[in-house]
């Protein structure tokens, strides 16, 4: 009986035997658009930066192209490094049942290998969607024991971005199902990473790009792995999860119920497990015309992963607000939202910001924890200083499946995060090439003609 990779690696082998649906197609596009959005940003910043620098020998020269500079670089070089930058600004998507961040490793893996491939933009949007499908499936079946100790986006992403690199470079099923098992043992990542202000975490993107592009790399000269490396007594999920896993189940819609059609783009830059408390504030907000003055308090109640990762009330750097719910609601209220701008130094340092974050209580609420993860809730209560109780319950978070961003919306956060980097001229021409993205341009092309800041000047 075949095993799961080999399963797994028979579907992304037929994803470039065929067209996608256009409904697939359409949301696949998204997840490149909103990905690019991320990147952009996050390669002009550390650790990207760094990474640059500590790559000096694979830099300047290759196929494939880092973002936003346009530099040259190996292929793996530049999985690892735009996979990093696509993880810096916490604006890359999420898929929810998986706890899992798909978009960073998967889609610079593919990048790179569309570039190596000479491919066009069918192939690639073909390749994000195996690795999507492949991951999604494998984030779902591991968590949410997994999501204890391991970072799901360093781990699993190492098979969507091996998924999606095995499929561009146009391996066969038994190939691509090696590429699979060698990504499956060089897959790691440590929660710990994130729990201190530190750049590790998205160096797990990064890392995660690299390995799964190396991984089918290597599959394609005959490099076999363990193909029984996800369900063996000794496998990833076995060490990495625990729990039982039907792996039927897990593979029984694949290719015909499409996960990449529910995905969420970030609407905040920021943790996603507080998302759904900014969202409530900011409604409020709106609603009541509040300010700093009228807040005696705020309560939200949320589920347990949002206040064990996001409970810190006192974040010092840009990394740990991130992290920081009590920060994040009260830059929502004095700000007006939670964008790049809320995490300058300048922000940081915001007296009324800080004053109303000491004014947030976050603990758990029992019907948010229950819905967990299917849902991504909170209960927020604003108590103002004239004595009103003012309530808000969001359900979900704005840019979640069941509350998406629409293509507009979509297409105004690339604007918003791209443009300082690139121009308002060259961010609006990249952002037409990616929105019309298929086939008849070939990858190199598009890259080029985006001109992107080397390529620009």
């Amino acid at each position: 009986m075949a095993t799961v990779l080999e399963r797994f690696g028979s579907f992304a082998a037929d994803r470039c035997s065929g067209p996608l649906d256009d409904h697939v197609q359409r949301h696949a596009r998204r997840a490149v658009i909103d990905w690019f959005a991320a990147t952009l940003p996050g390669g002009v910043m550390p650790p990207a930066t760094l990474a640059v620098r500590a790559l000096a020998d694979q830099v300047g020269h290759g196929k494939a192209t880092l973002i936003p500079s346009g530099t040259r670089a190996g292929g793996q070089a530049a999985a690892l490094i735009n996979g990093t930058a696509a993880h810096t600004v916490e604006f890359d998507d999420i898929y929810r049942d998986g706890l899992y961040h798909p978009g960073a490793p998967t889609i610079a893996a593919a990048l790179a290998a569309a570039e190596l491939a000479d491919a066009d933009g069918a192939k690639l949007l073909a390749g994000v969607v195996a690795g999507y499908e492949i991951s999604n499936r494998i984030a779902v079946a591991v968590n949410p024991r997994h999501y204890d100790f391991w970072h799901t986006t360093a781990t699993v992403g190492c098979f969507g971005a091996a998924g999606a690199a095995a499929s561009i470079l146009g391996l066969d099923g038994n190939r691509t199902a090696h590429a699979l098992a060698s990504a499956a043992t060089m897959a790691a990542g440590l929660q710990q990473a994130f729990r201190a202000d530190a750049m590790s975490k998205p160096l797990h993107a990064g890392r995660a790009a690299e390995a799964g592009l190396l991984s089918a790399r290597l599959a394609a000269e005959g490099v076999t792995g363990a193909l029984d490396a996800l369900e063996g007594p000794r496998g990833f999920a076995a060490a990495m999860s625990g729990a039982d896993i039907d792996w039927d189940a897990v593979l029984a819609d694949l290719g015909a119920d499409w996960t990449i059609t529910r995905m969420t783009f970030k609407n905040h830059a920021a943790c996603g497990h507080l998302h759904a408390a900014v969202d409530a504030v900011r409604a409020l907000t709106d609603e009541h015309a509040l300010t700093a003055a009228d807040i005696d308090r705020i309560e939200v109640g949320s589920y347990a992963k949002s206040l064990e990762i996001c409970g810190n009330a006192t974040p010092v750097t840009a990394f740990e607000a991130k992290f920081s719910l009590p920060y994040c609601v009260a830059a929502t209220l004095v700000l007006g939202s939670v964008r790049r701008a809320a995490f300058e130094d300048s922000a940081l340092a915001d007296p009324t910001v800080r004053a109303v974050a000491a004014r947030v209580v976050h603990s758990v609420d029992p019907g948010c924890e229950a819905a967990f993860p299917r849902a991504r809730s909170a209960r927020v209560a604003i108590v103002t200083m004239d004595g009103r109780r003012l309530e808000r319950f969001a359900p979900t978070r704005k840019g979640d499946p069941d509350n998406p961003l629409t293509d507009a919306d979509l297409a105004d956060k690339f604007g918003e995060l791209a443009g300082p980097v690139l121009g308002a001229e060259r961010s609006a021409a990249l952002l037409h090439r990616l929105q019309t993205l298929g086939a008849g341009r070939q990858i190199n092309d598009l890259l080029a003609g985006a001109a992107l800041l080397q390529a620009a000047e």
